[in-house]
C-alpha cells in the first residue's frame, strides 16, 4: 500500500510581495502540520496576477531567474526544512524568454525540474498572457518525487485533454494544476478537470486563486473553489474561500484500478494521426 497526503492551498495576493511570500509560507506550514506530503500552491503565487492588468513593459520586471530567486529559495528551505514536495509556480526569467513556469521542489529542498506552461491564452479585456509569457518548450514532463511521479501544468493548459493524457502515458500518478481564473466558468472547469481524473484513472488536485485584483482595464474576482479527485473524478475535498484542503491518496490502488479498467492497453494510437493532421 502506497498512500500519500495531497494537499492544495488557496489565499489571496496583493501587491506586496515579501507579505504574499510570508502568507504562502504560512499556509504550507499548517499543510504540513495537518500531514501534508504534497503540497500545491497557486498559480503565481508570490504576486498579483499581472496578466490580467493590460500591456505594462514595466510588469516584466516581477520576473526572476531559476537561481537567483528570493520566493524560490524561501521555498526551497521549507520544503527541505518540512520534508514536503512543493509544486511552486512563478514569473520566469530565461535568457531572453518570459515563462509561466512550474518549479518541483523535492521534500529535501532539491530541483527536480521545471516545467512551462504550453497553451498560453489570450483574451482582452481580462487576459494579456501572449504579451508576458513565451509559449513552453519543455514538453510535459512528469517528476519522480520522494512520494510519488506527477504531472505538473498550468491553469489554460488544464482545458486540453491532450495535456493530462500525455503526462499519464509519463506514468503520472497524480496530476497537479495551479491555477489563476475568475471568469464565470466554474461548472465546467471543474467538469473539464474532473474528466481528466476519470479519463485517465488519476487524482487530480487543483490549487485557485481567491481574491478581487484590479488593473487599468478590468477587474477579476479570483473564485477559488480549489478541489482534489479521487481517481474515478469524484470530488473527495473542495475549498471555499482562504483555506488547505487535503485528501490520502492510495497509489498501488490507483495503480490496479487502472490497469483492471484498460484504458491504456486498448489505446489505438495507430488511428489517432487526426490529432496532429488538423
Amino acid at each position: 500500500m502506497k498512500k500519500v497526503v495531497v494537499s492544495a492551498v488557496q489565499y489571496a495576493c496583493g501587491p506586496d510581495i515579501d507579505a504574499n511570500i510570508d502568507n504562502a509560507e504560512r499556509m504550507v506550514r499548517a499543510a504540513a502540520a495537518q500531514g501534508a506530503n504534497i503540497i500545491l500552491l497557486q498559480e503565481m503565487f508570490s504576486t498579483p496576477f499581472f496578466a490580467n492588468e493590460g500591456m505594462k513593459p514595466e510588469l516584466f520586471t516581477l520576473a526572476e531567474t531559476l537561481c537567483k530567486s528570493p520566493a524560490l529559495n524561501r521555498m526551497r528551505q521549507l520544503a527541505k526544512e518540512l520534508s514536503v514536495v512543493l509544486p511552486v509556480n512563478f514569473f520566469e526569467r530565461a535568457n531572453q524568454g518570459y515563462f509561466n513556469t512550474n518549479l518541483i521542489i523535492d521534500a529535501d529542498g532539491k530541483d527536480l525540474g521545471i516545467y512551462r506552461k504550453m497553451h498560453i491564452p489570450m483574451g482582452p479585456p481580462s487576459c494579456f498572457e501572449k504579451y508576458y509569457f513565451t509559449p513552453g518548450d519543455k514538453g510535459f514532463s512528469v517528476f519522480d518525487t520522494a512520494f510519488g511521479r506527477i504531472g505538473c501544468a498550468i491553469c489554460w493548459d488544464q482545458w486540453f485533454p491532450e495535456t493530462a493524457r500525455i503526462m499519464a502515458l509519463k506514468g503520472a500518478e497524480i496530476l497537479f494544476y495551479p491555477t489563476a481564473i475568475g471568469s464565470d466558468c466554474h461548472d465546467h472547469w471543474e467538469t473539464a478537470m474532473r474528466g481528466h481524473s476519470a479519463s485517465n484513472i488519476i487524482p487530480v488536485v487543483a490549487a485557485n486563486r481567491i481574491g478581487r485584483e484590479t488593473g487599468d482595464h478590468h477587474t477579476t474576482q479570483f473564485w477559488g473553489q480549489s478541489f482534489i479527485t479521487n481517481h474515478q473524478g469524484a470530488i473527495l475535498a473542495k475549498a471555499g474561500e482562504e483555506e488547505i484542503i487535503l485528501a490520502t491518496l492510495d497509489l498501488q490502488a490507483n495503480r490496479i484500478a487502472r490497469a483492471d479498467w484498460g484504458m491504456f492497453r486498448d489505446r489505438r494510437p495507430d488511428a489517432y494521426g487526426a490529432l496532429t493532421d488538423h
